[in-house]
């Protein structure tokens, strides 16, 4: 179509693992619109990821949970702040993908002529939206890929058959950085590295520690080497993991996320929760085999034949045994 914009303003305020969904739909945007400057507003984690995607040309990042949290007052100021600092910047055409209500009035707001939403039942102000046609309305499906419906909303720019798959290549320093601490802990060389991410945002995401200090030790035993990330939603389980794990267990807890991407791009495979490191994982191409609480498929699940997806509506009902061979059969498969 002739629709052109010369500065666009492309929002996804979605969670980590999201905003690394959200990767093909902001690719397809820079492809679509290879002139324009691209500005990205996410939150704070979303941030590096999107500077990984070499994609966009500025950002804007916001702390949603100090909006949320903080005091009442102060966020006020600071939306106050981040309304002036997006008309300032004379946006010409605005993308929502994720679609919040808020979102939608912070677009509306910009004085951007041209407003393109996602259309969310019940989470988007679809009124404030004035591009036309306009894209499909959300399906109420939760097998229909996070991915697939990010992409729908550029439907009405002539995008069509974008590729699906997320990817990300880590910077050359942070892959540097990421050899050195291996270095440090002797697992540079050898046995293939395991990941094992043992956190999740939330506690009935949790596979029990006990059962991944159990796959960790099978594992070992097997000759591999394993390498436990954790976050900061991790560290209250940091002295039980190094209690409970195999003694030579190598144990990363304080990474930048383009040293998380560097270092889950060196692992034959990596075992973990439904989690954002999950999706940056995929991204950067490493196998994974993912723990999930749910009895079937849904919207988050890393896309690509090289990965081993486990269900289960009880998460802790996940017997060990399964795991580890489907870690095993990883490790076997020949990396994309």
């Amino acid at each position: 179509m002739a629709f052109h914009a010369h500065d666009i303003l492309f929002i996804n305020f979605g969670q980590l693992g999201d905003v690394v969904l959200g990767l093909p739909a902001l690719r397809a945007v820079r492809e679509r619109f290879p002139q324009a400057k691209i500005t990205v507003l996410t939150g704070k984690p979303g941030a590096a990821i999107v500077a990984l995607s070499g994609c966009a040309n500025a950002q804007i990042t916001v702390d949603r949970v100090a909006l949320r949290d903080g005091n009442k007052l102060i966020s006020i100021g600071r939306i106050g702040k981040l309304i002036k600092d997006v008309r300032q910047r004379g946006f010409d055409f605005v993308i929502d993908v994720h679609s919040l209500s808020e979102t939608n009035l912070l677009g509306y707001l910009s004085g951007a002529q041209a407003r393109l939403y996602a259309r969310r039942p019940g989470r988007s102000l679809d009124w404030l939206a004035n591009f036309s046609p306009a894209p499909p309305a959300g399906k109420n499906n939760p097998a229909y890929h996070l991915v697939d419906r990010y992409l729908d909303v550029l439907k009405p720019l002539g995008v069509e058959n974008a590729p699906r798959e997320p990817h990300l290549d880590p910077p050359p320093e942070a892959i540097a950085s990421i050899e050195k601490l291996l270095l440090h802990e002797r697992a540079n060389a050898g046995a293939p590295l395991v990941g094992i991410a043992p956190g999740a945002g939330h506690p009935s995401r949790l596979w029990p520690l006990a059962n991944f200090a159990e796959l960790a030790g099978r594992l070992v035993s097997q000759g591999l080497r394993v390498v436990v990330i954790a976050g900061p939603e991790e560290q209250s389980m940091l002295a039980e993991i190094r209690a409970k794990f195999p003694p030579k267990t190598v144990i990363f807890a304080s990474l930048t996320i383009p040293q998380l991407a560097a270092l889950l791009q060196r692992f034959s495979v990596f075992v973990c929760n439904d989690t954002g490191p999950m999706h940056i994982a995929a991204a950067v191409g490493a196998p994974v085999v993912a723990l999930f609480n749910r009895a079937t498929p849904h919207e988050f699940i890393p896309l690509g034949a090289q990965h081993r997806i486990i269900y289960n509506a009880d998460i802790k009902q996940i017997r060990t045994d399964e795991v580890y061979t489907a870690a095993l059969e990883r490790l076997a498969r020949p990396r994309f």
